[in-house]
């Protein structure tokens, strides 16, 4: 081959020099288009985000604002929705599934909601009201907590109920035992006051209760433990004042339902949502559509338990010997009627109150005729002293004072079927406690005040 000149080499040279140069030139301006249109893109993007950054955050606080205002724009409500929104009445089945084949219902319960006056109530029914029609011939069979165990259907239970009450209830919702475990675990657990030190066995069950009383942050097993527990293996149970064996059971089951549904729906637990609904998915059985539900969902998380009523129905345990031999409730149907009246019926009807009041006659409109009693169970002997002062310049007769254990929440408790309206009354007279029913006959007082850490 012949060789080039050196002219020739240079030229080639500056050619290829030249078309590099020109490479380059193509590659800066094809990279300032591809960033001029990145840049653009961006642009786009972050308008669009604040737009409907802007469009979610203005629909967040017509809604209310905060976590209940979020979850209600994130399920397509409007500020119209809670109006338009009428109160909602279940039924609640707490169903244990330690032993094979035997679903016994230990906890029964009545509960309403209404998001418009962020009221609520819970009303227990104990395990062992009797449904039949001849007590003398009682058979464990009738008892109510043994409905569900025949066939596993709800609504059998769910018309026992509506029967007792008079309510019309459409709802139902089954727990199992797994599902509390689950829940408090995966939210990290929960703080509760244990009333009292629990010892219990029951081999037959595999249920072991041992707990020391006091505020402590109980994981799922120790959860079951507190719900179940009804006496120790000596025999004692919960004091007199705070409503022993079924009535005290009941009465820490609401407590302890309340406290997980406060400790459930803080905003830290909303990135484990759908953990908490694969509990539910695996362990609640219920009529209640998602549709139904999740309109609700918002305005409970706003829910102040100081608006809750809770109660348990009256009625008695008459001698076993006198009913089969076989250990029954037997509910009043009077105080039922009228204790239904006042806590589902009239209890967001501001006429109903005034002519409850203005129709109260005898000891419910006098006050002087109304004996209580003030245990003090929050540790500070000037908080007795205090309480029993406020009592009695408010013109209640305090009969009795003394100590208790210690607890966390002061509880009013309604001893003698006292009017609705007093018990609401003490309340505001003291500032702090929630209202609770445990009638007895035998009972020397009319109302029995609890104080708690709570009171100030």
């Amino acid at each position: 081959m012949e060789k080039r000149s050196k002219n020739q080499r240079t030229n080639v040279k500056n050619k290829k020099q030249t078309k590099n140069n020109k490479n380059k030139v193509n590659t800066k301006n094809n990279q300032k288009k591809k960033m001029s249109i990145w840049k653009k893109t961006v642009l786009l993007l972050l308008l669009i985000i604040i737009v409907a950054g802007g469009v979610f955050a203005y629909k967040v606080h017509k809604n209310g604002g905060g976590v209940s205002g979020m979850l209600a724009t994130v399920v397509g409500q409007n500020e119209e929705t809670r109006k338009n929104m009428s109160e909602i009445k279940f039924l609640i089945l707490g169903i244990s599934t330690d032993q094979e084949n035997v679903e016994l219902t230990d906890t029964i319960m009545v509960a309403s909601y209404n998001p418009k006056t962020q009221k609520a109530t819970l009303l227990s029914i104990p395990r062992d009201t009797y449904t039949g029609n001849n007590t003398a011939r009682a058979t464990a069979y009738e008892k109510i907590n043994a409905l569900y165990s025949r066939k596993h259907r709800p609504d059998e239970t769910l018309a026992a109920v509506n029967k007792i009450t008079g309510l019309d209830i459409q709802y139902y919702v089954v727990v199992k035992t797994e599902a509390l475990i689950k829940l408090v675990d995966v939210i990290g657990g929960v703080k509760f006051n244990v009333p009292i030190d629990m010892d219990y066995d029951d081999v037959t069950q595999d249920l072991h209760i041992h707990l020391k009383a006091g505020e402590q942050l109980l994981d799922g097993d120790k959860a079951e433990q507190v719900v179940r527990f009804r006496h120790n293996n000596d025999g004692t149970s919960f004091p007199a004042s705070y409503g022993d064996n079924d009535i005290g059971r009941m009465r820490t089951q609401r407590d302890f339902i309340m406290e997980v549904v406060k400790q459930t729906a803080k905003p830290s637990n909303i990135f484990k949502i759908g953990q908490i609904l694969e509990v539910a998915k695996e362990n609640v059985i219920t009529n209640i559509d998602f549709d139904t539900a999740k309109d609700y969902i918002p305005y409970i998380v706003e829910f102040d338990t100081s608006n809750l009523i809770t109660e348990s129905l009256p009625g008695t345990a008459p001698d076993w010997r006198k009913t089969n031999n076989v250990s029954i409730f037997v509910y009043d149907k009077q105080k039922t009627a009228q204790l239904v009246q006042q806590i589902f019926i009239d209890r967001d009807n501001p006429e109903s109150t005034e002519q409850n009041t203005e129709g109260t006659s005898g000891e419910s409109s006098n006050e002087t005729a109304i004996k209580v009693e003030v245990l003090n169970g929050s540790s500070s002997t000037q908080a007795l002293q205090k309480a029993v002062k406020q009592l009695e310049e408010a013109g209640y007769n305090v009969t009795s004072q003394g100590n208790t254990n210690t607890t966390s929440k002061t509880v009013i408790i309604n001893k003698q079927n006292i009017d609705e309206n007093e018990l609401i009354k003490v309340k505001e007279t003291i500032g702090v406690g929630s209202i609770s029913n445990s009638q007895s006959s035998s009972s020397k007082v009319d109302l029995s005040v609890v104080l708690g850490k709570d009171y100030e």
